[in-house]
């Protein structure tokens, strides 16, 4: 319609044009191709020495060039700020900077920018949600720029969309060997870093327990990039393989099946189980140490790295004094893996459309639908924590198991919502609820960065926790790169009241046996196997502390006479 002025009107002003949405599309990146993985070297780091190497070493058993990057260090965490964004979460800048330090090595060493880039990627996690998290990727690139190595590849694992590059192209193939290595590496780590926070604190000659996990990693990884492949036509008579090939399908499974096999039950896996244990047992421990037990809780990365990144909170912990109690990788995975069957059976019947009454049929194949899916979901939680049981048996049977989730979801219920997603959701308040109630430890440590969205969230809820707990000793932390000796300061004050609550509960457990710490000392003397680091000492009701148990143990051996029962 022509809108026009009549006489001494003025006339209307003309609509401006109409420019077309241009929507925000990600920079398009070079892409890591197959014909590269001969040459291209990727870049892995962030999480425990111990997961890191393994990790190194299944990517090499599936034939890619790999190296680890340092643990990030303060250096790492003020280049990081220098070259990103302000305001970003801590993990990012200690990564980012880490990374960037790394390629400058590699440039002091000869090669130029433009060699770094076209030799080397980068993976790691990425995902989106409510925390800064989903901008890793994002201010990786720009620091990567900012530092003039602009084009330099990030792939990522993303959290939502499973495993699987970013960039979509098949230069990182995940095929059946590659995932059971990775599956195998990540469970071997958690109940190898375990298995170190239990015996490190009452090793009888310091220092033998880290040289006796050193030797470990290096031959699990021998073990790991060596392992032999299972194909089912390459160990079949060759007169059937015309046969089987024309059952491609059934031939798939049936080799896919193998290999499970092999990589989880196998001689070889049971051969290099067998080494490490032995290794482990040369270790001769003094459980007779009242030590407060600390479990080690908070955001992924913060209670994962060991360097400057948690003010090397672990090592600090261990110097005071304390047992610590570390997170494995794998309650974060069966998390995953809960929170997706959680969240399924919440939407039950919102998806398609609705069934009338009559249609019986439409609506038992929903029904066996959704409970083939769900029990999918199941299925995967349960071989994940019972294969993770038989590692922490075979290892010596002294590590934690998995904490079922669903214990978790119940007690952080109350509490917390455990759908509000974004870092480790509930499971902050569910762990420091699930460790004080069941007596597993003194103190929870909880670290997270700086303005950590989801912690902070749990750190408000802790405080209605702590009302219905009195006996709690919980203190969060939060690390900034800076303010270590303000950090070290306050943990050093929590853990005085759980250190005088472990010498309490070893008094008690003392006084309980009528005998005095000599004679007790004096029956491990005689009976070596008691300083034997597998040695299985009885859970006791309300008992946390590793001394006190054992001296209860001990004296309900001296009071009946009886020899100690073998590793």
């Amino acid at each position: 319609m022509i809108v026009t002025s009549g006489p001494g009107e003025r006339a209307a002003p003309a609509a401006p044009p109409r420019v077309a949405a241009v929507h925000f599309r990600r920079p398009a990146e070079r892409p890591f191709t197959a014909a590269e993985r001969a040459t291209t070297t990727i870049l892995i780091g962030g999480l425990t020495r111990a997961h890191d190497a393994l990790l190194k070493a299944a990517f090499q058993a599936a034939g890619y060039r790999v190296d680890v990057l340092p643990v990030p260090d303060s250096g790492a965490f003020q280049l990081g700020k220098d070259l990103g964004n302000n305001g970003q979460c801590n993990p990012a800048y200690f990564m980012v900077g880490n990374l960037v330090q790394f390629l400058r090595s590699l440039e002091a060493a000869g090669l130029s920018r433009d060699e770094i880039v076209d030799r080397y990627v980068f993976f790691t996690a990425g995902s989106c949600g409510p925390c800064r998290f989903g901008m890793y990727e994002a201010e990786y690139r720009l620091a990567l720029q900012n530092a003039g190595f602009d084009g330099f590849r990030v792939l990522l694992f993303q959290q939502a969309d499973g495993v699987k590059a970013a960039s979509g192209e098949p230069g990182l193939q995940f095929t059946v060997d590659f995932g059971l290595s990775v599956f195998m590496a990540l469970n071997l780590a958690d109940v190898l870093n375990d298995l170190a926070g239990r015996i490190r604190p009452f090793e009888l000659t310091p220092g033998t327990t880290d040289r006796a996990v050193a030797d470990c990693l290096a031959t699990l990884s021998a073990r790991i990039r060596s392992r032999s492949r299972f194909e089912l036509l390459e160990r079949l008579p060759a007169r059937l393989v015309p046969t089987l090939r024309r059952v491609k399908p059934a031939t798939d499974i049936a080799t896919t099946l193998g290999k499970i096999w092999l990589h989880l039950y196998g001689r070889e896996t049971r051969e290099m189980l067998r080494e490490v244990r032995a290794r482990l047992g040369e270790v001769v421990v003094d459980r007779l140490r009242a030590k407060p037990v600390v479990k080690v809780t908070g955001e992924f990365w913060a209670q994962t790295t060991e360097g400057d990144g948690n003010f090397r909170m672990f090592a600090f912990l261990e110097q005071q004094g304390a047992e610590v109690v570390v997170e494995p990788i794998g309650t974060w995975i069966t998390y995953m893996l809960w929170l997706a069957q959680a969240k399924f059976e919440w939407r039950k019947g919102l998806y398609g459309p609705p069934r009338p009454r009559w249609a019986l049929h439409r609506r038992l194949g929903d029904e066996l639908a959704f409970q083939a899916k769900r029990a999918s979901f199941a299925l995967g939680r349960t071989f994940y924590t019972r294969y993770y049981r038989r590692l922490v048996r075979e290892l010596g049977g002294i590590a934690h198991p998995l904490v079922s989730l669903d214990t978790l979801g119940r007690l952080a219920a109350p509490y917390y919502n455990v759908f509000a997603m974004g870092g480790e959701g509930h499971m902050e308040v569910a762990k420091n609820i699930y460790y004080t109630r069941t007596k597993q430890c003194h103190m929870v440590l909880s670290l997270k960065p700086f303005g950590c969205m989801p912690s902070t969230q749990s750190d408000g809820v802790q405080s209605a926790v702590m009302s219905h707990f009195p006996d709690m000793i919980f203190l969060p932390v939060e690390t900034s790169g800076e303010g270590e000796v303000h950090a070290h300061s306050r943990v050093q004050m929590a853990l005085g009241e759980a250190r005088a609550a472990a010498r309490a509960e070893f008094r008690h457990a003392l006084d309980a046996t009528g005998r005095t710490l000599d004679e007790v000392r004096a029956y491990v003397a005689a009976h070596p196997l008691l300083r034997h680091p597998f040695y299985r000492v009885p859970a006791e009701p309300g008992v946390a502390g590793t001394a006190a148990r054992f001296v209860r143990h001990v004296g309900r051996l001296m009071d009946r006479r009886p020899a100690p029962g073998r590793v």
